[in-house]
């Protein structure tokens, strides 16, 4: 192509070669009808299986495609990252690469933010395929950060959502090494508004997106848009404080007024205790120091080993 397509849509991958090909048919489905231009960029984020083998030949079978692949995994939204780096379009979709995101939406999402908004994200009604202790931790997660933010972050919204390319030349002035997309977003403003959605189950393998990176993701998105963790140790170290400040008193009362001596159990109540929190609250300044460190290295935030996009450096 080319002429800049009107509509990008950016898809990480991480050992999806069970849908990679299912996926890029529905998308040609959707969009092929629309008559308008349009691209595809695909980020291979370290797959061990045969993702990246899958996306040279569908690239070298439809015009339409882009791939950018990675000298290792990054993370998935450092792979969102290049994607949106590199992408041509006015309109830029992000969209996951399992097919929970259903293609079937971009028109409406297009028609959408062609009505005058820069940013239209997609509102999950149902997520089909996921336990309940996992849809119970994400729903707890979301309005936890809405609370503690001083931004207004959408509940109930991944990273499926379309933007326009004024918002990718912002995102490209935010170095942060520890990204969180979603919230730089709703960072930057603009006119927003929503499209509500049944998320699909996976179309096949599974899940990517372990316990243990929701943890890392959530700390990611607290500590990039809020001081709370910090603010809670502060005031629980006042409350401490007051706590052993009247252990102290009550101690003091027993050594001259008591009958018996003071026993070893509240010693170390209030020795654990005060430790305790004393390692809670160094726990939070090292997550934000690190951060701090990180962000000073200034390296790159991805590496790219391979493309066929032409500005992509490899």
């Amino acid at each position: 192509m080319s002429a800049a397509p009107l509509l990008s849509v950016v898809i990480p991958v991480y050992n999806e070669e069970m849908n990679i090909g299912k996926l890029h048919t529905r998308l040609c489905n959707t969009l092929n009808p629309l008559e308008i231009t349009w691209e595809v960029v695909y980020i291979n984020d370290g797959s061990k299986d045969r993702s990246m083998a899958i996306l040279r030949g569908m690239a070298e079978d439809d015009s339409h495609v882009r791939f950018i692949d990675f000298s290792r995994n990054f993370g998935h939204q450092l792979a969102i990252t290049a994607g949106i780096d590199f992408a041509k379009g006015e309109w830029i979709v992000v969209m996951d690469g399992d097919g929970q995101d259903p293609p079937e939406l971009l028109p409406e999402l297009l028609a959408k933010a062609q009505e005058g908004f820069e940013v239209v994200y997609a509102r999950r009604r149902k997520r089909e395929g996921e336990n309940f202790l996992k849809k119970l931790t994400a729903r707890m997660f979301y309005r936890l950060l809405a609370k503690i933010t001083n931004i207004e972050i959408p509940v109930d919204t991944g990273d499926f959502r379309i933007i326009h390319r004024k918002i990718q030349r912002i995102l490209k002035q935010m170095p942060e090494q520890h990204k969180y997309i979603r919230g730089q977003i709703s960072w930057i403003g603009f006119n927003q508004t929503y499209l509500e959605y049944d998320r699909e189950e996976r179309m096949g393998g599974t899940t990517k997106f372990t316990y243990s990176k929701m943890i890392r993701f959530a700390l990611d998105g607290i500590s990039s848009f809020s001081t709370w963790p910090l603010k809670v140790a502060t005031v629980t170290g006042f409350a401490v404080s007051a706590v052993a400040f009247g252990l102290i008193i009550y101690s003091l009362y027993q050594k001259f007024f008591g009958t018996t001596e003071p026993g070893w159990t509240s010693l170390h109540i209030s020795v654990l205790f005060i430790g305790g929190i004393q390692l809670i609250g160094i726990g939070m300044l090292g997550e934000y120091l690190g951060r701090v460190s990180d962000n000073v290295k200034n390296r790159p935030h991805y590496i790219v080993r391979d493309s066929n996009i032409p500005d992509a450096e490899h």
